[in-house]
């Protein structure tokens, strides 16, 4: 799925991109491992959602990293700041968000619109991080919700359950500004969104909400409209000579490599710690195991450039003659944090399953619909 979105209805959101001279295909294989980190603190009190973030635990509770433009730091910075920061209690995964924004405005009203046709806030979370059954949330500035669940990325064949609700949701806004009003200069919105336990368990490990020290994957993004006033509205800016809008700004926390929110491995990490917010820090902690799964996941995306160019899948690994991981090892293996590793891969034309031992135990495994697990 080459576009950023694919929504329920099987259109897709490149159709709002000029269809001249598409850029060519990212090199994933050559992303480095490089996921966004952020420790979320607990807040001792209730959090009223309100789009403020004026409680004590939200001014205590780390920012995260300026967001990015999605493709990364070779392209252009963001017009305008974006940042969020996150809580959590026994009920509810707190996020807060804040955006610049000269001119602040929404159209969509109606819950599970497309929202992203709006300017727009995102969540996106796979709490096992296996990279299927993950959740989005988009919201605009009106306040108005779309929440669906992911089966298994697009690329993979999806498909998106866009009548799946987060019940109990809870979301509140607030415009630094006036809202759809052109002519004068605003400072921007925030967002606040509870997002309760007791439906976020349905895809997490245990079918449980996080405990203290376990981690979770998740991203954010910012989707930015360029526009014009006409006849007292904002309208988005057409390409010369055409009625198509120009493409969308699309802005991160963890860098994607493409314009593609639908690649999970590329989402940040987020650590639960068992503090309350402003009572001392806790390090962020890396799963090594983590890189060896990047690195299987580097054959998977090999193994799709294989099937395309071929019509099935490599039967071998040196027939995928992947460039070599980690700076060293190749085919034969690669090295992480000092170890090396060995996959071994079982392969029909059209399936596959890789396996490699890594740390403490643990044996990584990836396959053709691109979910990654581990088994001890």
């Amino acid at each position: 799925m080459p576009g950023r979105h694919l929504i329920a209805s099987g259109l897709c959101a490149l159709a709002l991109v000029p269809q001249t001279a598409p850029p060519a295909a990212p090199d994933l294989e050559a992303l480095p491992f490089a996921p966004r980190r952020y420790v979320a603190y607990r807040t001792p009190l209730p959090i009223a959602v309100d789009g403020r973030l004026d409680e004590a635990a939200w001014a205590a509770a780390p920012w995260t990293d300026a967001f990015v433009d999605i493709q990364g730091p070779s392209q252009a910075a963001p017009r305008f700041l974006t940042r969020a920061k996150m809580l959590w209690d026994d009920e509810y995964l707190h996020v807060g968000a804040e955006m610049e924004e000269p001119d602040v405005w929404g159209t969509l009203t109606a819950r599970d619109s497309v929202i992203f046709h709006d300017n727009d806030f995102e969540v996106f979370i796979d709490p096992d991080g296996d990279s299927h059954a993950y959740y989005e949330l988009e919201v605009n500035a009106l306040g108005t919700l779309w929440d669906l669940l992911l089966i298994k990325p697009y690329r993979d064949g999806g498909p998106a359950i866009n009548g799946w609700d987060i019940a109990g949701l809870r979301a509140g806004v607030q415009v630094r500004g006036t809202l759809n009003r052109p002519g004068d200069r605003d400072a921007g919105w925030s967002v606040e969104l509870a997002l309760p336990w007791q439906i976020l368990k349905e895809a997490a490990p245990g079918h449980r909400a996080p405990r203290p020290g376990e981690q979770w994957r998740l991203n954010f993004s910012r989707v930015q409209w360029k526009t014009d006033v006409r006849e007292g509205r904002y309208v988005k800016q057409l390409r010369p000579g055409t009625k198509d809008p120009l493409p969308e700004d699309n802005w991160v926390w963890s860098p994607q490599g493409a314009i593609n929110m639908h690649m999970p491995e590329r989402w940040g990490s987020v650590q639960f710690s068992g503090r309350n917010a402003g009572s001392g820090l806790d390090p962020f902690v890396e799963d090594p195991n983590d890189r060896v799964k990047w690195e299987l996941r580097r054959l998977y995306y090999h193994q799709r450039r294989f099937r395309e160019a071929h019509g099935s899948y490599a039967q071998t690994l040196d027939a995928l003659a992947p460039p070599a991981a980690s700076g060293t090892g190749g085919v034969a293996g690669f090295r992480v944090n000092g170890l090396d590793i060995h996959p071994v891969m079982q392969a029909t034309p059209a399936a596959y399953s890789i396996a490699a031992t890594g740390f403490n135990g643990v044996v990584c495994h990836i396959d053709q619909d691109g979910r990654v697990w581990v088994t001890r």
